[in-house]
């Protein structure tokens, strides 16, 4: 087990976007919790739930938002403190840089295309969930394959779990970006509650957009 501290990648602009993002997903989960409806509510409320886009007589336990809005509000709600704190550790580490790139349009726009294709293809492959699908990861899942486009070479401070040895490293962006895509890839089929072919299609999308958009400029950002 892996999870990145820091990289050793400094950035010239403030992240507007980064840091909105950060404050939206946060405040977002605390009104969650506190609201009288609980946060159970909101997800059956605001989650994507595929079944209801792939077939017509879905009925749900709560009033449901307009299905296409749930592709944009699913990706705004967590299920749980550490659901949300590991998706805006990713996102603050490895956002603010690929804004710093490519402004703060392009890059609202990048993490908001990689959550609706992350969540269009979990859809393909589970047409029949009934299970709300929340969470940033998917968009978030954009910002690393843009990332790992940019900057491969970017040392990342990692803390690294082997058994019961515990210990900080220094590691190279493709390799734990690369190790992070392989452990999507295989955990496929394991469940877990985790849309794993969300966290694949945001990540491609991220590595493709990056890689046509900056593939004659790509030794400059390295």
């Amino acid at each position: 087990m892996f999870i990145p501290l820091k990289d050793e990648n400094p950035t010239e602009k403030f992240p507007f976007i980064t840091v909105s993002l950060l404050a939206a997903n946060c405040l977002l989960f605390i009104y969650q919790i506190l609201s009288p409806q609980g946060l159970e509510y909101y997800v059956l409320k605001f989650g994507i739930i595929p079944y209801e886009i792939t077939h017509w007589d879905f009925q749900a336990a709560v009033p449901r938002i307009a299905w296409p809005l749930s592709l944009l509000t699913g990706m705004f709600l967590h299920g749980s403190f550490w659901h949300l704190a590991g998706n805006m550790l990713y996102l603050w580490i490895f956002g603010n840089n690929v804004e710093d790139v490519i402004g703060h349009f392009r890059y609202f726009l990048l993490y908001l295309t990689s959550g609706l294709s992350a969540s269009l293809l979990q859809i393909i492959f589970s047409p029949n969930s009934q299970s709300p699908m929340i969470g940033a990861s998917g968009a978030i899942a954009g910002l690393l394959g843009a990332y790992l486009v940019m900057f491969p070479s970017a040392r990342i401070k990692t803390l690294l779990f082997l058994f019961i040895y515990v210990t900080i490293i220094y590691v190279p962006a493709w390799i734990f970006l690369g190790l992070w895509f392989a452990m999507q890839v295989a955990n496929i089929g394991l469940g877990g509650g985790v849309a794993w072919f969300a966290h694949i299609g945001g990540f491609v999308t991220g590595l493709g957009w990056s890689w046509l958009r900056f593939k004659r400029r790509l030794q400059y950002y390295q």
